[in-house]
């Protein structure tokens, strides 16, 4: 392998957040030897051409139909030339020294398959990117009008890890793929991301899989990555709480 890691990135129209996350990972180009993959998912705003022409250094694979969240990672994953890869959000930018200590962290740390960072809001607020697994009912609260009704229910708090200050290094269930990292040997055991999710939930899967084979998923709150939520999936809201729910009792029929 030519780079020591793959950062993948599957864009559809989100342009501005692109340029802001091809910008942060420009400015993040001494910390680690790698490689970003960005895979177009017939965009109508252009996000091609801009990548083309302001990130030449990035390796453009432009397609003719959306592949989804998990047919577009797939694609690059395939297609790498690094040994780890790091899946990341449009929506979403590193903080400087994020790469480099996700990384070191990652070589350093055997037992560990996936490492995902800490997780801000825009507003610099934690975002709960560690989670248990999820039980039915915790899923019946989410992005369900229970959910409003009862916020600070016990099942989404256990759900969500909410009690605790996520300060800390932890072994968790699993990591929100808007940034996650995965060894090289346990992307050779567990294979790529589940193809009969086409978004939501193979981030949970593939966490799954991979502590099967006996890795740890880490949580790794020194590495910081700012996420905005929602860029795509909000241009298409309820198609997006079906594909959510669908992909959960996927989750569910397979693993539970």
């Amino acid at each position: 392998m030519d780079f020591d890691l793959s950062i993948c990135i599957c864009s559809w129209n989100t342009i501005e957040d692109l340029r802001r996350c091809l910008t942060a990972l420009r400015d993040a180009a001494d910390e680690a030897r790698f490689e970003v993959i960005v895979v177009e998912n017939n965009s109508e705003d252009g996000s091609g051409e801009m990548v083309t022409s302001e990130f030449p250094a990035v390796r453009l694979l432009q397609q003719y139909r959306n592949l989804g969240f998990t047919g577009g990672n797939n694609l690059a994953i395939q297609d790498r030339n690094g040994r780890h890869v790091l899946l990341l959000n449009s929506d979403a930018f590193v903080h400087p020294g994020a790469i480099g200590s996700l990384v070191a962290h990652l070589e350093s740390t055997p037992s560990a398959g996936i490492i995902g960072p800490r997780l801000l809001n825009e507003d610099g607020s934690l975002q709960y990117s560690c989670r248990t697994f999820p039980n039915p009912v915790a899923a019946l609260f989410r992005n369900t009008p229970l959910g409003s009704l009862f916020p600070r229910n016990r099942f989404t708090r256990d759900y969500l890890m909410s009690d605790w200050d996520h300060l800390t290094e932890n072994s968790v269930d699993w990591v929100s793929g808007a940034a996650l990292m995965i060894r090289e040997e346990a992307l050779a055991q567990v294979g790529a991301l589940d193809k009969d999710y086409f978004m939501f939930c193979e981030d949970m899967d593939i966490c799954w899989r991979v502590r099967q084979c006996g890795f740890e998923v880490v949580y790794f709150p020194d590495a910081v990555v700012t996420h905005k939520i929602g860029s795509s999936t909000s241009k298409a809201p309820n198609r997006m709480i079906f594909r959510f729910h669908r992909s959960m009792l996927l989750f569910f029929k397979k693993h539970q």
